[in-house]
């Protein structure tokens, strides 16, 4: 049930625009909106395109309402559109009249709540919108990299077996010259063995620590072990080492403009809030008081 009543709040969705447009391409209304409109010299935003007992419709709503469709929406034609949009208002003005002295203490506060959720929205538009700049983001990324040292890369390749007698063994044909990566394709029991124990490149942090304090240890070409781990015991070979490059600033974009517009909205609210007059005379009720759904009947 509750499903279905979101089902008709706030934003059109497809099922509500198909509905009425397949109703109305098998049974157009009376009146159409090509009759009922002003001249489009003369539109506005009060524009009334529709009226359901005496409430209107108007151009304004059904603008704001096209923008709240998902994108994939955006793109079909207007008159469809138009149509669908128009009858889903309809639709909803009629479910709300018919809610008329019936409104409960719970709707009342959700309506609350959507109205102060939405205006908190709006609010926090422009401080975002104006928060990330080019200069923003170049300043946000030399901060993060101005004093961090050159890293160090890895490129490693080992061997995983059971026990440390079997790794003791395969250690001992390496050293008489046995082919590492034919070894781990025979023995290594983990995904790696197919790539003759390959694991590509990692960077510190990135293996667990008896694994990467060999293998920093290490010189390229050098094989070390047995190393046991919670996995098994390992024979690693480092291949070769290279100096991490940065990332560049486009790469980080999405990630910096997201750290600048939480620093942003941070200070924004704290200056709001430092600035209100604030109490809290609620601070002593039970916690568990949120379960209570009682409390919205009395």
């Amino acid at each position: 049930m509750a499903k279905f009543a979101k089902f008709w709040q706030g934003t059109a969705c497809v099922m509500l625009l198909a509905g009425p447009l397949a109703a109305q391409e098998t049974a157009p209304t009376p009146t159409t909106p090509a009759e009922t409109t002003a001249a489009p010299q003369n539109l506005t935003a009060d524009t009334v395109v529709a009226s359901v007992n005496g409430t209107d419709i108007t151009l304004g709503q059904m603008i704001v309402l096209r923008e709240t469709l998902p994108e994939q929406y955006q793109g079909l034609p207007d008159d469809a559109l138009f149509k669908g949009i128009l009858e889903q208002l309809i639709q909803q003005v009629a479910l709300a009249q018919s809610m008329d002295g019936k409104i409960t203490k719970r709707d009342e506060i959700a309506l609350e709540n959507d109205r102060r959720g939405y205006l908190s929205g709006v609010a926090l538009q422009s401080v975002v919108g104006a928060s990330v700049t080019d200069a923003a983001l170049q300043a946000a990324y030399d901060a993060r990299f101005r004093d961090s040292a050159s890293q160090t890369e890895y490129s490693a390749s080992h061997i995983l077996v059971e026990t440390e007698e079997e790794a003791n063994r395969l250690k001992a044909e390496i050293d008489g010259g046995a082919d590492f990566a034919e070894l781990a394709k025979a023995n290594s029991s983990d995904g790696a063995a197919a790539n003759g124990g390959s694991l590509g490149w990692f960077g510190l942090g990135m293996m667990v620590k008896p694994f990467e304090d060999a293998v920093i240890a290490m010189q390229p070409g050098e094989v070390a072990g047995p190393i046991q781990t919670q996995f098994g015991w390992h024979l690693v070979k480092l291949d070769e080492t290279r100096i991490a490059e940065a990332p560049t600033l486009d790469a980080l974009r999405d990630e910096l403009a997201g750290e600048i517009e939480q620093k942003a909205v941070a200070a924004h609210i704290a200056g709001l809030t430092g600035k209100a007059t604030i109490t809290r005379p609620g601070e002593g009720i039970d916690p568990a008081a949120l379960r209570d759904q009682t409390l919205l009947s009395k």
